[in-house]
């Protein structure tokens, strides 16, 4: 699969006849999806590239909404442990539309975070939320950690 992320050292297998990829902030195997290869790749590139503390990122969050359970991709948070970001990922034949957006755009109802990212692999979209103006700002490019 094509994309637009760094390589870094993947760990596969093969259990049961499907293809696992480690997951070293869930600390397992989990199946290998385009998804799941984009995210893998993310994570890495988020940490090694950009400074993002391992201990403040969390993947496959579940949060609830009434009787509606909803799951973020990734979630970054802040030391105090509130989210300070929402990552969703789509596989790379996956066009980013305002579809994708209105998805991350309902988590963002319930935890209110001052980033939002999403990503193919081959497009990366970062936007940071004015919630005192009711804007966004496409930013131009992922923000290291320490512009955050």
């Amino acid at each position: 699969m094509e994309i637009n992320l760094p390589p870094y050292e993947i760990k596969l297998r093969e259990q049961n006849g499907r293809r696992q990829i480690f997951d070293f902030l869930r600390r397992r195997y989990v199946s290998l999806t385009p998804e799941e290869w984009v995210r893998q790749h993310f994570v890495h590139f988020l940490i090694e590239q950009k400074g993002y503390p391992k201990g403040l990122l969390a993947n496959e969050v579940e949060q609830k909404i009434g009787d509606k359970k909803l799951r973020c991709d990734t979630l970054l948070y802040n030391k105090e442990l509130r989210p300070r970001m929402i990552i969703e990922y789509k596989a790379p034949e996956i066009a980013i539309t305002q579809r994708v957006f209105n998805q991350i755009t309902v988590y963002n109802f319930l935890l209110h975070v001052d980033y939002l990212i999403v990503s193919n692999g081959r497009q990366h979209y970062c936007c940071r939320m004015d919630y005192e103006k009711g804007e966004y700002t496409f930013l131009q490019d992922i923000p290291h950690y320490t512009e955050l």
